[in-house]
């Protein structure tokens, strides 16, 4: 799985980037451990633009390379994807839950898997004054024509707060290759409404065998002028 996107989760919102802003979503650098594998996670990279009212753009990929023991670096879990915001609320300052919908290609990789799949999802997001709750569910065909499912919860701490705690938990069954249970706890320091800093560690287990992981990273928007001046949500 490797549509969603909202960092340091897997994840993601019922929100957009504002017309003609771009978006990125950067990790210098992480860390995965699973049995017999110590791997650098770096760049990881998210792109996102918002090309129309209520739509973005998202183009995505990671690199990663082997530490311990050595090997070749790769890069994968591409994908090139629309999001669109079928309805506004509590996330774009309306009443009521936010809904969104995610959807596209997931692109060969490099050293990875060489073949082409597609996803869909859905994304409800709802705001109160102590939490703000996503709720993730998607379907996708993967780059090696697995079905497979994604069903995932991000729960956020007071969005007044400069920072606030994190965490997500998510399950996820490629069908007859892997069944994943994750659990991630972090933090994400809001210092304005373009740019954030987020931490987080993440504790899965895929058919069985523990995976570890620390990410840590930035998100930072700016308008263009693709579309003259740009007004907030």
């Amino acid at each position: 799985m490797s549509a969603l996107a909202y960092r340091p989760f897997d994840g993601t919102d019922a929100a957009v980037a504002d017309l003609g802003e771009f978006e990125i979503e950067f990790q210098p650098a992480g860390a995965q451990h699973e049995p017999g594998q110590t791997s650098l996670v770096a760049p990881a990279t998210v792109l996102n633009f918002g090309f129309a009212k209520n739509w973005e753009t998202v183009l995505q990929g990671r690199a990663e390379t082997p530490l311990s023991p050595a090997g070749p670096s790769s890069f994968s879990d591409a994908g090139l994807f629309l999001k669109h915001v079928l309805r506004d609320g509590s996330l774009q300052e309306q009443s009521g839950p936010s809904v969104a919908t995610e959807f596209g290609v997931l692109l060969p990789g490099i050293n990875a898997e060489a073949g082409i799949g597609a996803s869909v999802a859905g994304i409800v997001s709802q705001r109160w004054e102590w939490t703000t709750v996503h709720f993730n569910l998607q379907a996708a065909l993967t780059r090696d024509q697995h079905a497979d499912t994604f069903v995932g919860t991000i729960i956020e701490g007071p969005s007044k707060w400069a920072v606030r705690p994190v965490a997500e938990i998510f399950y996820e069954d490629e069908f007859g290759v892997a069944q994943t249970v994750s659990g991630l706890v972090g933090a994400i320091w809001q210092v304005n409404d373009k740019l954030s800093f987020d931490v987080g560690l993440r504790h899965a287990f895929t058919n069985g065998r523990p995976v570890n992981e620390v990410r840590a990273g930035l998100t930072v928007g700016f308008p263009t002028a693709l579309f003259g001046s740009v007004n907030r949500k």
